[in-house]
């Protein structure tokens, strides 16, 4: 997603790269239209911080399972997310979203079987 936006954010968005499932995060693209996104997580990736995002439809929900990536980071104590231009610097913060992913689905499935 190319757009330029605005970003508010609702929730207990930080920077330590800890679950921030709590908090939604309401994008403004240039058309001027609003995009309501559950903050999945925010990780680290090479030198910087990066939000992950779920897109929600007007019922809270989403069904394609598109997920949005953006640089993220904090300015006088405000979250501040900016689109990731570089197609070297996007794929680092994919690789590190699915690998955190994958680390979270190995904790699930350790996590339920008997020791």
């Amino acid at each position: 997603m190319n757009e330029n936006f605005n970003a508010s954010c609702s929730g207990d968005c930080n920077s330590c790269g800890e679950d921030c499932d709590k908090g939604t995060v309401t994008l403004t693209l240039d058309d001027d239209s609003t995009l309501e996104c559950s903050v999945i997580n925010i990780f680290p990736a090479g030198d910087k911080q990066y939000i992950a995002l779920l897109p929600l439809d007007e019922n809270g929900e989403n069904h394609d399972g598109e997920v949005f990536l953006y640089r993220y980071y904090e300015e006088n104590g405000n979250p501040q997310l900016d689109n990731i231009e570089d197609d070297d610097e996007y794929e680092l913060a994919a690789d590190a979203f699915e690998e955190m992913l994958d680390a979270a689905e190995f904790d699930e499935i350790v996590d339920g079987e008997d020791l």
